[in-house]
This record gives C-alpha cells, sequence and structure tokens, in this order.
C-alpha cells in the first residue's frame, strides 16, 4: 500500500506486477479506483457551461455516450484529463483525476460563478456517496452479465447507462484505461464490496484484483497519457497527440479556454510531440533524457518500462517536431549511459475496445 492523492492504495495484490499485467489481457482485472472523483453538472445550461471548459464537442454528443476530452487553462495547457458523458441535455457525468481533484473542482467552481452571475443555469454534485469500480479484460463482460439484467452486447465502447447490477443501482460506462474492453462502474459506497465480491467469484477465480502497478504498465502499453508524467499544466492537447479529442466544430469555432494557443498549433503544427519509444538495455524511466544520433539533446521520456505483455522496453516522450516519425533513430540516457532507441507507434499492444461493427 503507498499513499496516493490522499488515499492509500495498493501497488500490487499477492500477484507480482508483471503477472497482473498479463492476467489483465489474458483474462481480466477488477481495479478500486474510487479514489477518482465523479461529479454531475445539472441544468439546462450545463453544456455551453462545459463547452467553456473542455475541447470536446459537447453538444454533439447523443444522450448516454461519452468521450475523453481535456480541462485546458487560459495557455492551452492541460489542467486534467478526463471522461464526460452526456446523461441527459441536462445531465453530464464526469471522472477527473483524483490528484487533480482540488485544483479541477476550484477551477471549475470558478468559472460557474461567474456563468451564473450571468445568468447560466449550471448546479453540481460531487459525488463522494459513491465508489468507482475498473473491471476489465475479455472476461470482464461476460462476467458482469451474470449480475445484470440489461443486455450488455448492446452498450458499445465510450456508452453509458444507468442500471441495477448485483441489486445495486449504478452508473455503467463502457470504458476504461488498459486498452482491453470493458467497463468502470459508480456504485454507491455501501454496495461496492459486495459488488467486487460477487464480480470476483462469477468469475471463478479468474478475474484478479489488480493495483496501481498493473495498472500503469497496462496504460503505457496501450499508449494512453498519466497526467503528470505525459501531460501537465504547460502541455497542450496538440503536443500530448490528442488532436482527435478536439471536436470539429471547436477547431473551428474555439470558444474554450486557450482555443487561440491550440488553434494555432493545429495550423502552424506544435514544436513538441509525444511519441513512443522502444529501446535495449535498463528501461528508460520519467526524465530520461532523447537524444538524436549526433548527441544532441531533442526531447525527455515521461514514462517508460518495461512492457510484460511485449517482454520488451517501452517508453513514451516528447521529441522536437521533425524527429517524432516513426522509425526515426534515437539514443535514450539511462543514469548516465546512452542505450539505442526507435520511435515506435502508439497503441504498442493493440486495443480491443467493444464497438459496433
Amino acid at each position: 500500500m503507498v499513499p496516493f492523492a490522499g488515499w492509500g492504495m495498493p501497488i500490487q495484490y499477492k500477484d507480482s506486477i508483471m503477472e497482473s499485467t498479463v492476467n489483465c489481457r489474458q483474462n481480466g482485472s477488477l481495479f478500486d479506483v474510487s479514489h477518482m472523483c465523479g461529479f454531475s453538472l445539472k441544468g439546462k445550461d450545463c453544456i455551453p457551461f462545459l463547452e467553456k471548459l473542455v475541447i470536446a464537442d459537447v453538444a454533439a454528443l447523443t444522450p448516454g455516450t461519452g468521450t475523453l476530452t481535456v480541462f485546458t487553462n487560459e495557455k492551452g495547457g492541460a489542467i486534467d484529463d478526463s471522461v464526460i458523458t452526456k446523461v441527459q441535455n441536462d445531465h453530464m457525468y464526469i471522472v477527473v483525476n483524483a490528484g487533480c481533484r482540488d485544483k479541477d473542482l476550484a477551477h471549475i467552481e470558478e468559472h460557474m460563478k461567474a456563468f451564473k452571475a450571468k445568468g447560466g443555469d449550471v448546479s453540481w454534485h460531487i459525488h463522494d456517496e459513491r465508489s468507482l469500480l475498473a473491471l476489465q479484460g475479455p472476461l470482464a463482460a461476460p462476467v458482469l452479465q451474470h449480475l445484470t439484467k440489461d443486455d450488455l452486447s448492446k452498450l458499445y465502447f465510450g456508452e453509458f447507462r444507468m442500471t441495477d447490477i448485483n441489486g445495486a443501482h449504478c452508473y455503467i460506462t463502457r470504458t476504461g484505461y488498459t486498452g482491453e474492453d470493458g467497463f468502470e462502474i459508480s456504485v454507491p459506497s455501501e454496495n461496492a464490496v459486495d459488488l467486487a465480491k460477487a464480480i470476483l467469484e462469477k468469475s471463478e477465480g479468474k478475474i484478479r484484483l489488480t493495483g496501481l502497478g498493473a495498472r500503469d504498465s497496462l496504460r503505457l502499453e496501450a499508449g494512453l497519457c498519466l497526467y503528470g508524467n505525459d501531460m501537465e499544466q504547460h502541455i497542450t492537447p496538440v503536443e500530448a497527440g490528442l488532436t482527435w479529442a478536439i471536436g470539429k466544430r471547436r477547431k473551428a469555432e474555439g470558444g474554450f479556454l486557450g482555443a487561440e494557443v491550440i488553434l494555432k498549433q493545429l495550423a502552424e503544427g506544435p514544436k513538441i510531440r509525444l511519441v513512443g519509444f522502444t529501446s535495449t538495455g535498463p528501461p528508460p524511466r520519467s526524465h530520461s533524457e532523447i537524444q538524436d544520433e549526433k548527441g544532441t539533446t531533442i526531447g525527455e521520456i515521461t514514462s517508460g518500462g518495461f512492457s510484460p505483455c511485449l517482454k520488451k522496453n517501452i517508453a513514451m516522450g516528447y521529441v522536437k517536431s521533425g524527429s517524432h516519425k516513426v522509425g526515426t533513430k534515437a539514443k535514450i540516457l539511462v543514469r548516465g549511459k546512452a542505450y539505442d532507441g526507435v520511435v515506435t507507434k502508439k497503441p504498442f499492444v493493440p486495443t480491443k475496445y467493444y464497438k459496433s461493427s
């Protein structure tokens, strides 16, 4: 157990991080991610309000669908990444990172006060009465199906519904942060332990409780950013490779914080870009220097490690534009020594999201 954003969190359970990572992709994992902050925005103006703060085309989401987005600051930097879901046209459900909770909520509250002062209709509720479980892997859907009458084969990647699971009223989103098919389940806290036990029981021991260690290697294999490593206040969504998350209408109209900076980067291209690497030698770590073949510094690693599924080093880092093409050779410094690296396409492990054909 380690302290994490004010919570005590498991790095691992009885399995090693290697075993846990592989088991998630072969069978399944259950993560207690109740430290993450879920909240609802309500009111007839909740969508125009949210669109002032994020890069997504929130208005275009159909009720019951969601997307990954970024809360931006005045300079176009990322305050946090978040999954937002349109429950109804007057109700948004949002999950933000635990480590960013205080600054996110203060930022949203400050803008909400100004918005309401101008007559905007928006209010919020922070779901501290609920817990969050992430069920990931190929057995996630068949096992969860045992615990609900709802037909999960009709719930596709990014979709949301409110339904009873194991007798408790849950918010369920077909999403996750491992690259596997799976669900994030918001459950009343008094029902959370029973639900976790029921999932583990129904899987006959194949789905296992999984800690932060494997969660990190799984998201890295899936090429997904970790806020505080691969994304920070001074990094824009364009630099972080999240241009796809900027709604088409938003690219044309702007209207979110830092839009001028971001739209300029879209037009001219960013000066730095987040790329994937594979490398020889010991695994690169955050802040490992990246050099070109001549020994000139071109960037630094933000996340790295040994991939339990691929059995090789993988990493992500920012490099100067021009050095970002797949196949570009580089040197990565680990403990002062240079090792061969190559820019590699992300995700490192193919994703298996459940999408409608």
